[in-house]
């Protein structure tokens, strides 16, 4: 990772001579190494450097400097160290020795004085050991520049090397290291400030060190926010579709340039902004994004992008598009609705199970197949009979057509031609009868003795069982039939023209805001309709991409994540959500998902995620889990303990751009920042 050398006016290694030895003037020098590897330090600090550079917390960064050879340009270098832990000294047992009976002695003599210890051994008992990980080395290039490895290429012997705690100024350029540009620049969003600790004594004396992330970590990345509820991913998520707003605000300027080629328009980004605005879509689980609530304070996201969000709901409401299907024009899609519906999907009768077999995708020859065109619309002619008699209320007027023998119409209605068209209620009349006669009809048997095959295949016979609540022709009620599909019909409007999902689909490629408002089903539902319409975008970025189209970036928002997620033992990839975490950047699909538990989401979408926000945790099983990525261990004890009220939005972030984890206090969202 190389950093430009204009990244700041800070020189990174600026040395002083003083009293007779060299000292780095970066930072407050708080101690040497004894021990050195490539992974860890130990090093020897003292009360009074600690006191000096106003404390070292858990988590803090600290630099080694190789400063055996001032003159020598080559070797300058430092090494990026984390406080982790006391480290043990070799004297620790000798000392501890000495305290214990420095202890006794005063309990012997009745005083408490600090006095009666000697100024050698008050010396000696302030020192201790600290216990560091490493997390690479900033060094100067052939060609003057800085540049940062994730490693190290070589270590010296511990004697060789001072260690301090970075000044701010230098702090801002450790946190906010990248490849290039300068913190705080163009696509740098900020998203708080460094923050080590739950006690804030020291830091309350020390002036903020800012924290940028790059917005360009978000588009087309995954994004995960883990922490126990009240601890701010909400506000955390404002603060990334901020960004991803603020980004699209530049991809409109971007657009504005002038025509491109389409090999130009394939590209993602022009620098730093992305080539097309940017579409975002909130699966809002509680209401919480959609409708306002105290929590907000006016930083309720459809109010601050008033002008481009769109907010759906299950249920009709003011100022929302109601996220239901006209079952009536969306024959196959309506089908394929109904299938995933809780109450249809968990059915296992082997009537219902015959009915979910059953497809209503129109022919591709449908025009020049006249048996394929004939069978279809029998079936289309059914299925909307079956819908009239669970309930679904039809267009006015609405008719279908379907072609039948004449003698087989001889047989049903002489009075009536079904090629000509039939109410909805004519249909259902027409198709009670055939069921009925089926089995003895003279006019089908000779179809069959004729041309070999049913005259009715196996999906209009699951579809008549369904219509007429028989299983067999001829048969009494048997089953329930067409009632199973009663609950469904509150799915249902007469009013669209088109499927809602294909309206959320055309808003994200025009760069808007979409807030699905699922708080007003129940969880199979809220399922249904997060998977129905994340299908729908992802089906048309993979048709775009083998198209060689270009595809604008969308970010998808799941709160709740652990409700819709696979689980971490469900091992399978073609799941929609697997999908979207292994596929999506190819298609510029990212996705951000926020749940109180590591364990509780699958782990091929933890595998594939590259931006971490990390709040508070309460138990060992899920630090355990979280150990298992990055430097997240570093943070292991820290991440339990919580303060409700003084540690809300104190996480521990590593995104896409940046070679470790930093400690920040997320910077509180509003209005006002957008």
């Amino acid at each position: 990772m190389s950093i430009t050398d204009d990244i700041t006016k800070v020189d990174f290694f600026k040395r002083n001579y003083e009293g007779g030895a060299w000292e780095w003037g970066t930072g407050k020098f708080v101690g040497r190494p004894f021990k050195m590897s490539y992974a860890e330090a130990s090093i020897l600090v003292a009360d009074a450097w600690k006191e000096r550079a106003q404390g070292l917390p858990q988590g803090s960064f600290l630099l080694a400097y190789y400063d055996s050879d001032p003159e020598r340009k080559d070797l300058c270098e430092a090494v990026l160290l984390r406080v982790i832990e006391p480290a043990e000294l070799p004297t620790d047992r000798d000392v501890v020795s000495s305290m214990v009976e420095y202890y006794k002695d005063t309990i012997r003599t009745g005083s408490n004085k600090q006095s009666q210890l000697d100024q050698y051994s008050r010396y000696e008992f302030s020192f201790s050991g600290l216990r560091c990980s490493v997390l690479g080395c900033f060094y100067l290039s052939a060609d003057g520049k800085l540049q940062f490895g994730a490693d190290l290429e070589n270590f010296y012997s511990a004697h060789n090397y001072s260690v301090v705690k970075p000044s701010d100024s230098l702090l801002t350029l450790i946190v906010n290291c990248r490849d290039q540009g300068v913190p705080g620049g163009s696509g740098d969003i900020r998203i708080g400030k460094v923050r080590y600790s739950s006690s804030r004594r020291f830091a309350a004396q020390q002036d903020d060190v800012p924290v940028y992330v790059k917005a360009k970590d978000f588009a087309g990345k995954r994004t995960a926010l883990f922490g126990m509820t009240r601890t701010g991913k909400s506000n955390s998520i404002k603060k990334i579709i901020q960004a991803n707003e603020q980004m699209s605000v530049l991809a409109t300027m971007a657009l504005d340039k002038g025509k491109e080629s389409p090999e130009e328009a394939l590209q993602p980004f022009i620098g730093d902004a992305p080539k097309y605005p940017i579409g975002q879509i909130i699966f809002d689980m509680n209401g919480e994004y959609a409708n306002k609530n105290l929590q907000d304070e006016g930083t309720a996201i459809f109010e601050i992008y008033k002008g481009k969000t769109e907010r759906y709901s299950i249920v009709e409401k003011a100022g929302f598009k109601v996220m239901k299907v006209n079952f009536y024009n969306e024959i196959e899609s309506g089908l394929e609705l109904i299938k995933a519906y809780p109450a249809v999907a968990d059915d296992s009768a082997k009537f219902m199970q015959n009915f979910k077999a059953v497809f209503l995708e129109k022919p591709t020859d449908y025009a020049t197949n006249k048996s394929a065109a004939t069978r279809y619309d029998r079936r289309v002619a059914v299925y909307l009979a079956m819908l009239r008699r669970a309930g679904f209320t039809a267009p006015a007027g609405l008719t279908v057509k379907f072609s039948a023998r004449e003698d087989l119409r001889k047989e049903v209605n002489p009075a009536v031609d079904p090629s000509i068209g039939l109410s909805l209620d004519d249909a259902v009349a027409w198709w009670e009868k055939l069921w009925e006669i089926y089995d003895t009809s003279p006019a089908i048997a000779e179809y069959k003795r004729k041309e070999g095959k049913e005259w009715g295949d196996d999906d209009l016979k699951a579809l008549l069982v369904m219509l007429t609540c028989r299983r067999s022709s001829g048969g009494s009620k048997d089953c329930t039939g067409y009632l199973n599909l009663r609950r469904v019909a509150e799915q249902h409007t007469a009013l669209t023209k088109t499927a809602f999902e294909q309206d959320i689909l055309e808003a994200l490629r025009a760069g808007k805001i979409v807030i699905a408002d699922l708080s007003s089903g129940e969880e199979e539902l809220q399922r249904m309709y997060s998977e129905r319409i994340t299908r729908t975008v992802f089906r048309d970025a993979m048709r775009r991409f083998t198209e060689a189209r270009p595809n604008n970036f969308i970010q998808f928002y799941f709160e709740e994540a652990h409700n819709l997620f696979p689980k971490k033992e469900d091992k399978d990839l073609s799941q929609i959500y697997n999908r979207l975490a292994k596929e999506g950047a190819k298609l510029h699909l990212g996705l951000v998902y926020a749940t109180q538990e590591v364990s509780s989401v699958s782990g091929n979408i933890l595998k594939a995620t590259q931006n971490w926000f990390i709040s508070h945790l309460n138990n060992e099983d899920e630090i355990r889990e979280l150990r298992k990525y990055y430097d997240f261990s570093d943070f292991s004890d820290s991440l339990v303990r919580f303060s409700q009220d003084t540690d809300k939005g104190f996480v521990r972030v590593k995104t896409y751009s940046n070679a470790f984890v930093v400690p920040v206090q997320v910077d509180k969202f509003s209005a006002a920042s957008s």
